[in-house]
């Protein structure tokens, strides 16, 4: 191993698809970050689920905790992919969760302005991040961003900041793999994004999805985890602006 590979990351970590039937799972995804000392963290919340006023409970003792929310779709569920982008999208990506990319322009506008009212409207402080869901915007066009509430959008190849549509580019891993053929990608993928942020200087983000500590690249999640000296907020990306 090189010196440069030794260098130690920055970690950028979040956690998506909080949602009501997944709090249990994230729950014990930040015992384990706490672990890591992880001290800086979003969790990407599903504003169009069942939410009940337990669930809107635990958030808000979250949030009140100084970990951070952010939008992420309205119900992460995508309709029937009718491009070929779309289908071949799901599948090696996304599957069926990547909703913004079976809506035209004007419907994603108003999926998020709409997420953005939930968090206003249940007393949360408002978030300053929104992830589209497998990070697909869709026909929506980044210079769009300007006019919405948002101050910075995470797309699969960087954070953008809404008001200049400035993106940055940063290198990006996930562990979401229940099979083979993922665990194969994906480990590679991991491992050469790691390198990235190395050799550049980056932060590395880190994508947890809920059920990942049961999946086939477990140990390499907690080994990227465990490499970061220190952790960053998506605010911090453009604090200096």
């Amino acid at each position: 191993m090189s010196a440069t590979d030794s260098n130690a990351l920055t970690g950028l970590v979040s956690i998506h698809d909080t949602m009501p039937e997944t709090l249990p799972q994230v729950r014990d995804l930040i015992s384990q970050l706490r672990s890591h000392r992880v001290d800086k963290l979003t969790l990407l919340v599903v504003p169009g689920k069942e939410w009940t006023e337990r669930d809107l409970q635990q958030l808000r003792e979250w949030q009140d905790a100084g970990i951070h929310l952010a939008g992420h779709g309205w119900n992460h569920l995508a309709k029937p992919p009718r491009s070929l982008y779309h289908k071949l999208h799901s599948l090696f990506l996304s599957r069926m969760a990547a909703e913004h990319l079976s809506l035209t322009r004007q419907q994603i506008t108003l999926l998020i302005e709409e997420c953005y009212c939930w968090f206003e409207q249940r007393d949360f402080t408002p978030p300053t991040l929104y992830v589209p869901p497998a990070w697909a915007l869709g026909a929506l066009p980044v210079r769009d961003l300007s006019s919405l509430p948002f101050r910075t959008v995470e797309l699969l190849s960087g954070v953008v900041e809404s008001r200049s549509t400035t993106l940055k580019r940063l290198p990006l891993t996930g562990y979401e793999a229940d099979t083979a053929l993922r665990a194969f990608s994906l480990g590679y993928w991991n491992k050469w994004n790691a390198w990235r942020a190395r050799a550049k200087n980056l932060p590395l983000r880190i994508g947890i999805h809920p059920f990942d500590d049961s999946l086939r690249l477990r140990e390499q999640m907690h080994e990227q985890l465990q490499a970061c000296k220190q952790f960053i907020t998506y605010d911090e990306l453009f604090a200096s602006r």
